[in-house]
């Protein structure tokens, strides 16, 4: 076997008390956060004079963890427009599975998020969206039907 498991994604951000409001609005719960710096750290990620603090978060069901970073050193940089369409190359969003998807929108709104597009029918399998959350993050939401 060459992997156990998927542990986590990272997202670096700009403002790391508004997406962590953000996921967890969402459904995701706040494992823990702190600052991170160190040699280790450095070697890891091949950059010098490293300062960050990071927050994870995982699903509810305890499988899925999102990793959030702030990099107060060095600062991050930003590789690409700050809403970058749907078909910018890189790793464009995140999917979670929901149980009510009107219900979450909702809620997500008030956090400041957005449709990319419209809210769909496929078939009679799934409602699907995308919506931009802060800093330009892209989550897909999907419900099953029936």
């Amino acid at each position: 076997m060459t992997i156990q498991r998927m542990d986590n994604v990272l997202i670096v951000v700009e403002d790391l008390d508004a997406v962590i409001s953000f996921f967890v609005e969402l459904g995701m719960e706040l494992e823990g956060r702190g600052p991170i710096e160190g040699r280790w750290v450095e070697r890891v990620i091949g950059l010098d004079d490293v300062r960050q603090e990071v927050a994870m978060l995982r699903t509810p069901d305890g499988h899925g963890r999102v990793e959030l970073a702030m990099f107060h050193a060095p600062r991050a940089v930003r590789a690409e427009p700050a809403d970058a369409p749907a078909n910018t190359l890189g790793i464009r969003r995140i999917m979670f599975a929901v149980d009510d998807i009107e219900d979450v929108l909702t809620r997500l709104r008030a956090h400041g998020a957005e449709l990319v597009g419209e809210l769909a029918r496929y078939e009679d399998v799934y409602l699907l969206c995308y919506v931009r959350g802060p800093e330009g993050i892209i989550v897909g939401l999907a419900q099953q039907l029936g």
